[in-house]
């Protein structure tokens, strides 16, 4: 059997194989809580449950534009303007099956043989699966605990060289819930107006999931960055619109149309009814996402307070998303050895830190889209190892 050679450079996502591992032991019988999966645990909002089911019935059942349709991408435009000030065109808004094919075609634009992306490091997973797909080198940059998991900008700094062409950012962060002040981004872009050749994607899929009233601004709101900026957003974690399956992009003018086709060899088009179901959450009322925010919050609050009354663990504050990244290395294992014993003996399911990163040996991410009663179980089962 003959293969490309750069399939064998592909990863995962061990949380899935995690979920099939505590499904497994659910259906043999055990009481298994469920900490691993980065999904949301409410349903999607009713209304945009009956946008979708109008959809079917007005007959949306066929091909889109391969970049999504117009009346979409205008609400987006409209929506980035509001909540951001900042002037983006519907023709450089892209609509994918979810956010990852924004990574996929970010890196394969600028991966290749001979080019560095920087990625980092506790990260998504996904981030440098795809860089050592594209045949580029992955760069990580070390998220530390010391720095509440914030970019160290003068780290990033020392990696840059005339070989990056991609930086990737992630703020909220998963796996770690780490939230970037504004003061601190506004010196991030002061430091990447120094590299004007060099591209960034900025992962702000979290970027409503944001605590104690506080507001992260999106990189598209700086004019000296926006030519050479991708931005990945989308419904999946907002909107508990996970298995929906869509997703939305900026892309500066220069590339727009090679991600444009890359949505034509990869799947055509998203969704119809998908869209029209993201169209609905993007205008309708946001009353329930307002809710599930806060309830987010709460957890978090009590899943930080409570794993930092455990003996064998410390955990920082998380600022966003629904992820702790507690640090377990006081109770003498690793994150997969910690992670191995929550699951087999204790019947909670986590996921290693390693599965982010290098740097994550140390710790495991908990995630806190579950009921509040399945966090108290959970933590009180944890805290015996």
């Amino acid at each position: 059997m003959k293969v490309s050679k750069r399939i064998f450079n592909l990863e995962t996502e061990t949380a899935f194989s995690i979920l099939a591992n505590a499904n497994k032991l659910s259906k043999e019988g055990r009481d298994i809580v469920n900490l691993g999966i980065g999904q949301p645990d409410f349903k999607t909002p009713q209304n945009i449950q009956e946008a979708a089911i109008k959809a079917i019935r007005d007959g949306y059942h066929g091909y889109t534009p391969s970049n999504g349709i117009i009346e979409l991408r205008e609400a987006i435009s409209e929506m980035i303007f509001m909540d951001y000030d900042a002037k983006t065109s519907p023709e450089n808004i892209l609509i994918t099956p979810g956010g990852k094919p924004v990574i996929f075609f970010s890196t394969l634009i600028f991966g290749g043989e001979g080019n560095e992306i920087i990625y980092p490091d506790p990260g998504f997973p996904i981030y440098k699966s795809m860089i050592n797909y594209s045949g580029a080198k992955a760069v990580p940059l070390v998220l530390s605990e010391q720095d509440d998991f914030q970019i160290n900008i003068d780290k990033l700094e020392s990696l840059i060289t005339d070989k990056t062409s991609l930086i990737i950012i992630n703020k909220p962060n998963n796996p770690t819930g780490s939230f970037i002040p504004k003061e601190k981004i506004q010196k991030l872009v002061t430091m990447l107006e120094k590299f004007p050749h060099t591209y960034i994607l900025s992962d702000e899929i979290y970027s409503k999931i944001i605590f104690e009233n506080k507001r992260m601004p999106s990189l598209l709101e700086y004019e000296s960055i926006k030519e050479r900026l991708i931005v990945l957003e989308g419904w999946s974690k907002t909107f508990c619109m996970t298995g929906w399956r869509l997703g939305w992009s900026v892309w500066p003018n220069n590339i727009y149309e090679f991600a444009n086709k890359m949505c034509v060899n990869d799947h055509s088009c998203p969704s119809s009814i998908s869209q029209y179901a993201g169209l609905e959450a993007i205008k309708g009322p946001k009353d329930e996402v307002d809710k599930i925010v806060k309830e987010f919050e709460r957890r978090k609050n009590f899943v930080f307070k409570n794993l930092n009354n455990l003996k064998n663990i410390k955990c920082f504050k998380p600022g966003g998303a629904f992820y702790a990244f507690p640090n377990i290395s006081k109770s003498g294992l690793g994150g997969k050895e910690f992670s191995d014993i929550a699951l087999n003996e204790k019947g909670v399911a986590l996921v290693p830190g390693t599965s982010f990163g290098y740097s994550g040996n140390d710790f495991v991410r908990i995630s806190y889209a579950n009921s509040m009663e399945n966090l108290e179980k959970g933590i009180y089962r944890i805290s015996t190892i």
